[in-house]
């Protein structure tokens, strides 16, 4: 049972070392901002969450010790990077970009970012009443 503890916290070790030299790497040579921030989004979030598994695992296989924290940071991190992700990337396409060189987005509808806010009515199928 030792060797196999020991096993899945080198191998969550690794993993986890792994991402975040491919996350880092991402964000020091990928050439545009959008493209960037794919690196410590995605990979670098992924190598602190097998990192932090491996602590988890660590001190509960070995040490015989529950450690919650280790998996309340997993899980605030993994709710937290992809909505900070999501509004960087708004933050960019408002800043350099117009809604005509924008790609076309597939449906009916434009890119919601670039949209113009609407009255409340009209957002629930009514039709505004007039100002006075």
């Amino acid at each position: 049972m030792r060797l196999f503890a020991e096993v899945l916290v080198a191998s969550l070790m690794v993993i986890g070392a792994f991402f975040l030299l491919v996350g880092s790497y991402g964000l020091a040579k990928l050439p545009d901002f959008m493209r960037r921030l794919h690196g410590p989004s995605k990979a670098t979030t992924l190598g602190i969450g097998a990192t932090l598994l491996s602590s988890m695992f660590y001190f509960l296989i070995v040490k015989l010790d529950l450690s919650l924290h280790e998996l309340l940071i997993v899980v605030f991190l993994f709710l937290t990077a992809p909505i900070s992700a999501n509004m960087l990337g708004k933050v960019h396409i408002l800043a350099h970009h117009r809604e005509m060189d924008l790609p076309p987005t597939g449906g009916g509808s434009g890119w919601a970012t670039l949209a113009e806010p609407r009255e409340p009515d009209q957002a629930q199928g009514r039709e505004a009443e007039p100002r006075t």
